[in-house]
């Protein structure tokens, strides 16, 4: 009796190569970024908010305190400015991801292979190209009016921003898969945190003239040392103890975001 011995030819699977998380966001970020691109007029109506309040605002601010704003009005309020378009515009960023809970849009990228910290970073970045495109407009215009631009302090203030871009927009994410199931919970809560934050960081006004206790509430504000750290990149000095607090501000305000984020995006997966 003949015995057939069949060797086993073992295949062994390439190992998947693990993914970059650099490139996991570029891929999110270019999702993100073609509506954006199809409709270009969507950058152009956000431009106009921080238009008006450079328009409107700007000169009642120089006619009642310019003479006591550092480096005068402009030097002031264009930093502050750009903080606060990075603040609308990244706490706003869950509002998309309500949409694709709509749609069943979310529900496919959780399965894909791209990391979970990845679709916050990439749709928080997102929010940073516009701004980019839109401080470039804003100083153009504003530098025939007086404003001094610093190149390096303008670069490493936009840096800035975009760190704690990263953070605001995983809070705005965490807070969108939060209420998704009562979506118009979502506005309700970003405009009650938003509006007090704005104010207390004295990006429209000093806070030195105010109350005591608004003085003493700014020190737990994080975006006071962001407003402040900005305006000390762009009037030029980019080593000094308020610039490394809105690293310190930026950083941890990325840290919390992204921690919250992904524990919020994983325990909806359950």
């Amino acid at each position: 009796m003949t015995t057939l011995t069949v060797s086993q030819i073992q295949i062994d699977a390439p190992a998947t190569a693990r993914r970059s998380l650099v490139r996991d966001v570029g891929i999110v970020m270019t999702r993100e970024l073609k509506p954006v691109l199809r409709d270009p007029f969507s950058l152009l109506f956000g431009m106009i908010q921080p238009l008006f309040f450079l328009a409107l605002f700007g000169p009642l601010l120089a006619g009642s305190m310019g003479g006591s704003l550092d480096g005068g009005v402009w030097q002031w309020f264009v930093p502050a400015i750009l903080v606060m378009t990075t603040l609308f515009g990244t706490s706003a960023t869950g509002s998309n991801l309500l949409f694709e809970f709509q749609t069943g849009a979310h529900e496919r990228m959780m399965v894909t292979p791209l990391s979970r910290s990845s679709l916050l970073i990439g749709r928080a970045l997102k929010e940073m190209v516009p701004l980019f495109g839109q401080a470039v407009v804003v100083i153009a215009v504003m530098t025939p009016f007086g404003f001094d631009l610093h190149l390096d302090g303008a670069i490493i203030g936009l840096a800035l921003l975009a760190v704690f871009g990263v953070g605001l927009g995983s809070f705005s994410y965490a807070l969108a898969i939060a209420v998704r199931k009562q979506d118009w919970m979502f506005w309700m809560v970003q405009q009650t945190f938003l509006f007090p934050l704005m104010i207390l960081s004295g990006m429209l006004l000093p806070l030195e003239t105010g109350p005591d206790w608004m003085q003493v509430a700014s020190k737990f504000n994080p975006l006071s040392y962001l407003v402040e750290a900005e305006r000390t990149l762009f009037a030029g000095e980019v080593v000094s103890s308020a610039v490394l607090w809105g690293w310190v501000a930026a950083f941890v305000t990325a840290a919390l975001g992204l921690f919250v984020g992904i524990r919020t995006m994983l325990r909806s997966a359950d």
